[in-house]
């Protein structure tokens, strides 16, 4: 079925991602938004808009009554969710499609699976993934945690087996911190997700998170696009993405390649996906499936060439995969850095009235944003204002072309995290590749003693 209006239930730079994807495809948009985001970029730029709420995004963003009216009113015929909010939602997945409204994005039922961490796991498993060492499932209570924690040996990891943002989980070094830092896990957990499910993995030293970006058409049709290489952290927030990883072989890309791809085939998945692995030693682990389109999708779509938010659209549609795998080729390096309104020091967010703004430009050099100059940034939502995606022919040729945007970038009136992606493109361990993803914050810890001294 042909898509005739998009309602985009986001805001930001992604919701102007969308919005671009569509108008190409001669689509028209829809553009929901809380009181704050009246003058916002999305809303601008989009064929209609609907204020959905005050701006808290509990009354806004996140009122699927609102979402689903907003789209009854202007009639439009698909919703696309972004990322963040609604978007791994499989309630609100399950009543658009129940309004005969088409859902872009995977089927609710594999939402709510690799929603649920434990079932992930499971299913990532029985899919054929590699599994870090851990319990089947939910732990029961201290003395099946001290029985597995023996058998897989310390240190281990206690997470949540709902939420993410690193909330609901401990390293636990030894048995006699099992049963406090257990209940602190399980406690942390109710509190931020209503759920004090806790599972038990193996903790793994210094490994780099690699994520590999998928797409399944949801009849037993799957590709991959590659892998980003996602180590560089703080607070388990992604600071700077690139890809291909450094560390990965051409060899490794396939092998790995073709173990995610068959299981998303044999799981029928359907639009966009991104396969979370922990990498130590040669070695893949499988930490969890976010069904929704990255953040950090630009970088695939500058080495392959191909438009992810159009070929979600499509495949929402019912077309097949608009590339088979011996079509896509990898070619040339990207690197995404992060752009927030924070102190770049303290990382205190500092939200308010953009007086002048000049983004970069140039070959190969891609800004995601929705500022210009006179925008105020609201203080309700997420701190990231941009992201600054370059490419070029080799990773060397891609880090000096960032340098140079970064130079360019010009946003003034509130703080932004520019000068601490410049000093990191400085750093020797960058600039060779070998990081983890303990590297940014012991870096940052220097940096903050080094001022202390």
């Amino acid at each position: 079925m042909a898509i005739k209006k998009i309602l985009i239930a986001n805001r930001g730079e992604i919701a102007l991602r969308i919005h671009r994807a569509a108008h190409e495809m001669g689509i028209k948009t829809v553009a929901v938004h809380s009181t704050a985001d009246a003058d916002a970029m999305h809303v601008r730029l989009a064929d209609e808009a609907v204020c959905i709420g005050p701006p808290p995004a509990g009354q806004s963003y996140l009122n699927i009554a609102n979402i689903i009216s907003a789209a009854e009113i202007s009639q439009a015929d698909a919703i696309h969710p972004g990322y963040g909010f609604l978007s791994e939602n499989a309630k609100f997945a399950e009543i658009v499609e129940a309004h005969k409204i088409i859902w872009i994005g995977p089927k609710p039922e594999h939402i709510r699976t690799m929603g649920d961490k434990v079932e992930a796991k499971k299913t990532a498993g029985a899919l054929g993934m590699p599994l870090v060492p851990g319990s089947d499932g939910a732990i029961k209570d201290i003395h099946e945690a001290k029985i597995i924690a023996a058998s897989i040996g310390y240190p281990v990891l206690i997470k949540a087996a709902s939420g993410g943002g690193g909330r609901g989980m401990k390293v636990v070094p030894s048995e006699d911190q099992l049963e406090t830092l257990m209940q602190q896990a399980g406690s942390e957990a109710k509190s931020a997700f209503g759920d004090d499910t806790v599972y038990m993995e193996k903790y793994l030293g210094n490994p780099r998170h690699i994520e590999f970006q998928i797409f399944g058409d949801g009849k037993g049709n799957a590709i991959h696009l590659g892998e980003r290489d996602c180590s560089l952290q703080r607070r388990h927030q992604k600071v700077l993405e690139e890809a291909p990883s450094p560390v990965i072989t051409p060899e490794e890309r396939v092998r790995m390649g073709g173990v995610v791809t068959k299981a998303m085939a044999d799981m029928g998945y359907r639009g966009a996906g991104t396969i979370e692995f922990l990498w130590e030693n040669g070695e893949f682990y499988f930490i969890e499936m976010n069904t929704r389109l990255q953040v950090e999708h630009p970088v695939t779509e500058a080495i392959t060439g191909v438009d992810l938010v159009r070929e979600q659209i499509r495949i929402a549609e019912g077309h097949p995969l608009s590339v088979r795998q011996d079509e896509i080729e990898f070619r040339g390096h990207a690197i995404e850095c992060r752009i927030n309104a924070e102190d770049p020091r303290t990382f205190a967010p500092s939200p308010g009235l953009v007086s002048y703004y000049h983004p970069p430009g140039g070959m190969h050099v891609r800004v995601d944003s929705g500022l210009y100059a006179g925008y105020k940034i609201p203080p309700y939502y997420d701190s990231m204002i941009a992201k600054l995606i370059v490419y070029g022919r080799t990773r060397q040729g891609c880090i000096m072309r960032l340098k140079r945007a970064l130079e360019e970038f010009v946003v003034q009136g509130v703080k932004t995290t520019i000068p601490l992606h410049q000093a990191l493109l400085d750093q020797p361990d960058f600039l060779s590749g070998e990081y983890t993803i303990k590297w940014l914050e012991q870096w940052l810890a220097e940096l903050e003693a080094e001022e202390k001294a």
